[in-house]
């Protein structure tokens, strides 16, 4: 029976702050073998792929009032390749558009993003650099069939996200 170190991320997130790299300190320092129970005020699907690349399945159990309890289980063999909604053998275009959203305030660049995204064409791509991760654009850019690519530049504050139009 797997045992799981708890993570609650819902005091970080209501309180605007950003839990990534508290889940993935709990992901380094997990025991081998062991698994992670994530608390979360909603269903963080951004975050099952980041954790299938750190070779973790997941499953859900939503536990009422929107809130999400998720399980990352070990597999035996972690993927090689991240990427969080696209196949790893897909070509991307070089972005057409490039936005600086950092200073805007929320929700300013979900709204500045999404608007820009609209204008792309098939296949087209833009990048966006933030703030924080975006983690309430990214349902909202699933919804519109839209695929993403993100992560913290080496800065360590700085989250850089590429979006692709549908083709």
């Amino acid at each position: 029976m797997t045992e799981y170190l708890e993570v609650d991320v819902r005091p970080i997130l209501r309180a605007g702050g950003e839990p990534f790299s508290m889940i993935m300190a709990a992901v380094e320092s997990v025991q081998p073998g062991h698994g992670i129970r994530l608390y979360a005020p909603f269903k963080p699907v951004p975050l099952f792929d980041v954790m299938a690349n750190k070779g973790f399945a997941h499953s859900t159990t939503e536990i009422g009032s929107g809130e999400w309890q998720i399980l990352f289980t070990p597999m035996d063999t972690p993927p090689s390749v991240l990427a969080p909604t696209a196949q790893a053998s897909d070509k991307w275009q070089e972005s057409k558009v490039r936005l600086d959203t950092r200073e805007l305030d929320p929700p300013e660049p979900m709204v500045k993003i999404l608007a820009a995204a609209e204008k792309l064409g098939p296949g087209e791509t833009l990048t966006a650099f933030l703030g924080r991760e975006p983690v309430f654009l990214f349902p909202q850019l699933e919804k519109r069939g839209y695929n993403w690519l993100g992560g913290f530049l080496p800065d360590g504050v700085t989250y850089e996200l590429t979006v692709r139009a549908p083709s």
